[in-house]
């Protein structure tokens, strides 16, 4: 039953609108910075990351984090991702300062990203 509503809730969120122009999904070209997620408390941990405009972002979802926390999403940012193992990054470049929301697709788990 969790499977299907986890699917149906990816669906939704991936049949949305894609043309956000505020992220530039590759991480080609500068620095990149790395970050690593886990899972403590029911939620993700660290959950507030602050990071720099700009620059390349790789976000990496440890073996502590399962079930639908791994379908990782920043809605204002145009990313979304299910991330099966911890060798599948989650990668963008964030062109705007801000404080934006990442969620996992069900909205059960959260957090702040701050781009500065």
């Amino acid at each position: 039953m969790v499977s299907i509503i986890a699917a149906v809730g990816a669906l939704i969120f991936y049949n949305g609108d894609s043309s956000n122009n505020d992220i530039i999904d590759d991480v080609g070209g500068g620095e990149v910075q790395e970050i690593n997620i886990g899972f403590k408390n029911g939620n993700y941990y660290p959950n507030t990351i602050s990071i720099q405009s700009g620059k390349p972002v790789s976000i990496t979802l440890d073996n502590s984090v399962g079930g639908c926390f791994r379908s990782f999403t920043i809605r204002a940012l145009g990313v979304s991702k299910y991330s099966k193992t911890t060798s599948e990054k989650i990668t963008f470049t964030p062109t705007k300062a801000g404080t934006f929301t990442f969620a996992c697709s069900m909205g059960m788990g959260y957090g702040k990203l701050v781009v500065k």
